[in-house]
């Protein structure tokens, strides 16, 4: 192992692009699992937007369906447009964090093993809810870190 970040790092597609990914309101990422990995961070990234917001709440799963969840208390941080990262923000699980309506900004959202063992849960998903409903283009990944198992094939985290 070359100790590459591709190599302890594993991403899926939370939410393809699309126009107005929040317009089904509220929208959710697929059922990720934690069990794998001790840290996951979420990129919202949003492109097109006039004066639409979006509330994002990270919900932990009991299973993948998921038969029961909870919002979760979480860390993220805002960058808009070509401006420096903003400040490194701890919210709560009902606070949640809301977009600006600006275009061009990234949602960095992170949770651990620890942010989930709270709930019992080793599963999460954001959860996508109109706050201002105006269409805005974004997409969403998923990024797992920290594997408990080293080497370069991963289990599928999705759902």
């Amino acid at each position: 192992m070359t100790a590459l970040m591709l190599e302890r790092s594993q991403t899926e597609v939370g939410l393809a692009p699309v126009a107005d990914f929040a317009g089904a309101d509220p929208t959710y990422t697929d059922v990720i699992s934690l069990k794998n990995h001790f840290r996951a961070v979420i990129r919202i990234m949003l492109g097109v937007v006039n004066t639409g917001t979006v509330k994002f709440t990270v919900n932990a799963c009991d299973d993948v369906v998921p038969t029961n969840e909870t919002a979760v208390d979480f860390w993220y941080r805002v960058t808009v447009a070509a401006a420096a990262p903003g400040a490194i923000t701890r919210t709560t699980a009902a606070a949640g964090v809301t977009s600006a309506a600006t275009a061009s900004q990234i949602i960095e959202i992170e949770i651990t093993q620890e942010d989930l063992i709270a709930s019992g849960y080793a599963f999460f998903r954001l959860k996508n809810d109109e706050v201002v409903n105006d269409p805005a283009l974004g997409a969403i990944s998923i990024t797992l870190y920290e594997p408990r198992f080293a080497g370069s094939t991963f289990l599928t985290a999705t759902a």
